[in-house]
């Protein structure tokens, strides 16, 4: 331990751990009940992972946020393109807030 010390080396275990969850893009690989300990050398912390039930499931999907556009954008794209109020809002919304993009939309 002292001569771990000496090379600035710090192992502490990370207390009541339940799970580890790894995320990719093809999959998420998730460990039950592991010992988690974290070392640090000169700074630098790492995890180890060590024991646990491993398995493998297909990340979830999640659903974007609905997406909201402030009333006075939406005006201003209404009055600039002479469109409704409520096309004006489709187009915003599809341009992803951006002014310019759904007046280009709206005209084009």
């Amino acid at each position: 331990m002292r001569m771990m010390q000496k090379m600035g080396m710090k192992v502490d275990e990370v207390a009541n751990v339940s799970q580890v969850i790894i995320k990719t893009d093809s999959k998420d690989i998730m460990i039950e009940g592991p010992t988690v300990t974290l070392v640090t050398v000169q700074g630098q912390a790492m995890y180890q992972i060590a024991g646990g039930q491993v398995s493998e499931v297909q990340p979830q999907q999640t659903t974007p946020a609905p997406q909201t556009v402030q009333e006075g954008d939406v005006q201003l794209v209404a009055q600039q393109t002479g469109k409704s109020v409520e096309e004006a809002r489709n187009a915003l919304l599809e341009a992803g807030g951006d002014l310019a993009k759904a007046i280009l939309l709206l005209k084009g």
